[in-house]
């Protein structure tokens, strides 16, 4: 894995880019904006983080023919658009190309996993995933961060795991790859269901209750999926919730923090991507029997169906029942 390519160069895709490099080798960063593509080249900066300086190892370009021939591929678009981008690559995606997943969401028109939704578009290429806690802006500042690889080949999440490794990014390997997929996707919906009560100023106790009990959510979906519980236990699960949930850097906090304080929801949605996942999540637990009634309120009050307080207030309504019982 000496050659890199990261497809995406929005501010996840590009603090990747730097992650990359960082841990050693040539990276190509390819985005859709040809002049931001060519800023980069000259200035060593990026505008969606123009705090990090990036080295003289990655190469902006925006022709995605510049990814033939690598060796390991980050793709970093928005997870609606994972299978769309995908298919744009399946002329420059080589038969061996490690194929990462760095989105987190659920496929709306299929309810697809993301990495499934890859594999149809890229046939027999090696699929992996990467997810965990990690804010764009620590990455790049090279903050300490830890985060988990997946993929159904233990050798090959390590591989990635130790090509991507450095002195500040700490990535565990993993073969659950539908629990680390279904964490990060997940946990988005439930920082907006925190974001709400923030804004709405219900108090930090309902703040634990919605998050604690939110994760309960999370473990029962993502098991009628087929993940591994433990994988929700760790840093692609709980530890992603638990960043997301507490800080205003996260899109999906401030796109709730936006409806709790009583302001549309369009504003901010194209930035969420648990508004995008939200509505999927909740049709595939119906289809799986099971019971997320915070995401179920979450996707109501998005599409205008139901208001903060009818949705705290049927929630508190809830039959009492075992802690236990999940």
């Amino acid at each position: 894995m000496s050659t890199i390519g990261v497809y995406g160069a929005g501010a996840w895709g590009s603090a990747l880019a730097l992650t990359a490099a960082r841990a050693g080798g040539e990276v190509i960063l390819c985005g859709r904006n040809a002049s931001a593509a060519a800023e980069l080249n000259a200035t060593r900066r990026s505008r969606h983080l123009p705090a990090a300086e990036f080295p003289a190892a990655v190469t902006a370009s925006a022709d995605p023919a510049a990814l033939a021939g690598v060796d390991l591929l980050l793709l970093a678009v928005p997870a609606q658009a994972c299978r769309a981008a995908a298919q744009a690559l399946s002329d420059f995606a080589g038969r061996d190309a490690v194929i990462v997943s760095c989105a987190k969401g659920i496929e709306q028109a299929t309810g697809d996993r993301l990495t499934q939704a890859i594999a149809a578009a890229l046939p027999g290429r090696p699929i992996a995933v990467l997810s965990g806690p990690g804010f764009a802006d620590d990455v790049a500042a090279g903050l300490p961060t830890a985060v988990t690889v997946a993929a159904e080949d233990a050798g090959l999440a390590d591989a990635i795991a130790r090509r991507l490794a450095g002195p500040a990014f700490r990535p565990y390997a993993a073969t659950d790859v539908a629990g680390v997929e279904l964490g990060g996707a997940l946990k988005n919906v439930l920082a907006i269901a925190a974001g709400i009560v923030a804004g709405r100023a219900l108090g930090a106790s309902a703040q634990a209750a919605v998050i604690t009990r939110g994760f309960v959510e999370m473990r029962r979906l993502a098991a009628a999926f087929g993940a591994e519980a433990e994988t929700l236990m760790g840093l692609s699960g709980f530890g992603d919730l638990m960043l997301t949930c507490s800080s205003a850097q996260s899109r999906n906090f401030s796109f709730g923090l936006g409806i709790g304080r009583g302001e549309p929801p369009a504003r901010f949605g194209k930035l969420a991507e648990g508004a995008a996942t939200v509505g999927i999540a909740v049709r595939k637990a119906a289809e799986f029997a099971v019971e997320v009634p915070i995401m179920a309120a979450v996707a109501e009050v998005i599409g205008g169906r139901l208001s903060v307080d009818d949705a705290v207030d049927r929630l508190m309504a809830r039959p009492l029942r075992r802690e236990n019982v999940i």
